[in-house]
């Protein structure tokens, strides 16, 4: 797998938010390792953050608005387009306001801004999901459905029918990331008139004018509707062009509004938080729907994590017992808490603990209501990692593991006696100067119960 990336330094855009015509300005600000994209708003006390995370959607009208904690962003899709476009895993995104500027309606002034800040490689492997059979959603309401199929890369498939002569059906398809820069960043935002009538009444678009959305004309221009675009678009003289567009814009191409649907549905996905390795294929895509497959995909995704484990065969036998680990972890009873070890390789261990009764810990915690404690799990977690690391020198009895970082622990189920956790370990970077980082996750019954990223270091007996 490729590297993770950032950028190399902070840039800056500056514009208007199209909804609420304040001005604004964005800086994108270089990322660690599996940061992956987040909004902070500087313009509010203690500058809260908020995780571009598909939880986090609260509605789609106009745009993919989040909101964390009474915090919002709004129409995010540009932004997070350009950022998968170019290729960029972790970048902090921080706002003055609720809204990014709106530019030209596209995301090609983002990238143009990505690109000056330049690409930075970090440690970590990039995530990445692959696509290993046909998942699909599909609203009723709207007759919109979006696919996703295997496929060697990411490509995205727009078919846009809004019914109408005006704009027809258009299709558009981009079979590679690589050609988002030159074929679809630059597609611009579209609505029509009668769209651009209900958000005028409604005091939205305030940052709109004639170069950042083609509107479609879709109905008679009224002098009333007329005056009210002058007004908005602050412009003289408004007229309609041959092909049925409000005049002062050029299609850059004849299926733009197909494109920009694939520029918003590239934006919209990236809400998952990992890179898709599959064709998706959008069916009159919009916010609504890219959103609704992507919290549907979501779930996907975390039941095939679950069961990452599940087709271990238990009876097999194991590539190490207690006995064997003994030789390796410098731990003993009562302080031993995995038994056996399923797999080992250079970068990963899948290691196993039954859960008895017999557990000292259980007298206290708690009487009456058993609970293995969280920390114990942290625990046998890094002794699974520690067989890991320790694998990896002659003399493993010579050597101690000590703790350096944990980070990102989550406890999601309680662990309970009769349980069998299956842990699984996986360096994030090669082990260096003794230091390990690595991320943990321990599984009951093939469910997600603990996991964190842990850094440990070990270190000569002789030397500790």
């Amino acid at each position: 797998m490729p590297k993770q990336t950032t950028i190399k330094k902070p840039i800056s855009l500056k514009g208007v938010g199209i909804h609420t015509g304040t001005d604004v300005t964005l800086t994108f600000k270089p990322a660690k390792d599996n940061f992956g994209y987040a909004f902070c708003r500087i313009d509010l006390p203690d500058n809260p953050v908020i995780e571009a995370n598909i939880n986090y959607v609260v509605n789609t009208e106009r745009g993919t608005n989040l909101e964390k904690n009474g915090i919002k962003i709004k129409t995010s899709e540009h932004v997070l387009a350009a950022l998968v476009g170019m290729e960029i895993d972790n970048v902090l995104i921080e706002l003055n306001s609720p809204e990014p500027p709106i530019m030209d309606g596209s995301s090609k002034f983002f990238v143009e801004a990505l690109e000056k800040a330049g690409v930075k490689y970090l440690e970590n492997e990039r995530e990445e999901y692959i696509v290993k059979e046909v998942i699909s959603y599909y609203d009723k309401d709207s007759g919109s459905d979006i696919t996703v199929i295997p496929s060697e890369n990411y490509e995205v498939t727009a078919m846009v029918d809004f019914g109408t002569k005006i704009l027809g059906t258009q299709n558009a398809t981009m079979k590679n990331l690589s050609q988002f820069k030159d074929e679809f960043a630059n597609a611009r935002t579209f609505s029509f008139l009668h769209e651009i009538e209900m958000l005028l009444d409604n005091g939205l678009i305030k940052g709109g004018d004639l170069n950042n959305a083609i509107v479609y004309v879709d109905k008679e221009l009224s002098e009333t509707t007329m005056s009210k675009l002058k007004t908005a678009f602050n412009t003289e003289k408004l007229s309609v062009k041959s092909n049925g567009i409000l005049d002062n814009l050029t299609l850059h191409y004849p299926n733009e509004a197909a494109r920009h649907k694939l520029l918003d549905v590239v934006g919209d996905l990236a809400l998952l938080g990992t890179r898709i390795k599959g064709k998706v294929i959008a069916n009159k895509p919009g916010h609504f729907v890219n959103t609704s497959f992507a919290k549907h995909l979501s779930s996907h995704i975390k039941k095939e994590k679950r069961n990452l484990v599940s087709g271990i065969d238990l009876s097999k036998p194991p590539l190490m017992d207690v006995k064997q680990i003994e030789e390796i972890l410098p731990h003993r009873p009562p302080f031993v808490f995995i038994d056996k070890i399923l797999e080992l390789s250079d970068k990963h261990v899948v290691a196993l603990k039954n859960v008895t009764m017999n557990e000292d810990f259980f007298k206290g915690h708690f009487p009456g209501k058993p609970i293995m404690p969280g920390v114990l799990q942290i625990e046998a977690m890094a002794q699974a990692g520690g067989v890991l690391i320790l694998s990896t020198v002659p003399d493993p009895q010579n050597y101690l593991t000590f703790f350096a970082k944990i980070d990102n622990a989550k406890f999601k189920f309680p662990v309970v006696p009769g349980d069998t956790l299956i842990f699984k370990c996986e360096l994030l970077s090669p082990l260096r100067r003794g230091m390990s980082l690595m991320k943990a996750q321990a599984f009951v019954d093939g469910r997600l119960t603990t996991e964190a990223e842990l850094m440990a270091k070990i270190v000569k007996k002789s030397e500790a």
